[in-house]
């Protein structure tokens, strides 16, 4: 029995099915036939261009990006795979904020759509601090299928658990 921590809070039916697609090794074709793709966006420069891109877009009034980069701690760091910080600094009388979004370098070897998830949801905390209704309708229209791309993004960090499980 594989640990589905990355499914906590979906239904136990559906959960079952996970698990059963994971003992039959189906899960990795199933998730290779969704997204059999990868994304170009592999330098911090294209991806801050491609994450500004995506606020000018959808979120014109939104604060600006000062710095977009992928970061490899992310991914073991409380199994963060994004995180947006807005860092002040004094400069003489005046506060001064930067706006800052980290993505697990993790994300470097995905499908463009879990690339997109993941900034989506960064840039959604730009105007919605807290994980809220509000938040989730922002993701939504920024990414019509939003929420079918986080569950299959937590199906794909499942898999990967799999993996290294096997290989040692």
């Amino acid at each position: 029995m594989t640990a589905l921590k990355y499914l906590g809070g979906y239904p136990p039916a559906l959960l079952d099915k996970v698990q059963r697609m994971i003992e039959r090794d189906e899960l990795g074709d199933y998730l290779q036939q969704r997204h059999p793709g990868r994304h170009e966006v592999q330098s911090d420069k294209a991806l801050y261009a491609y994450t500004n891109a995506l606020r000018q877009e959808h979120l014109r009034n939104a604060p600006g990006i000062d710095r977009v980069w992928y970061d490899s701690k992310l991914d073991v760091i409380g199994r963060a795979l994004g995180l947006h910080s807005a860092i002040s600094h004094v400069h003489g009388s005046r506060l001064k904020a930067r706006k800052e979004i980290r993505i697990a370098a993790l994300f470097r070897e995905t499908a463009p759509e879990f690339l997109r998830m993941i900034v989506v949801h960064e840039l959604a905390h730009l105007k919605e601090t807290e994980h809220n209704k509000s938040f989730y309708q922002l993701c939504e229209y920024m990414q019509p299928d939003y929420h079918q791309q986080e569950f299959d993004l937590r199906l794909h960090l499942t898999w990967r658990d799999v993996l290294a499980a096997r290989n040692g």
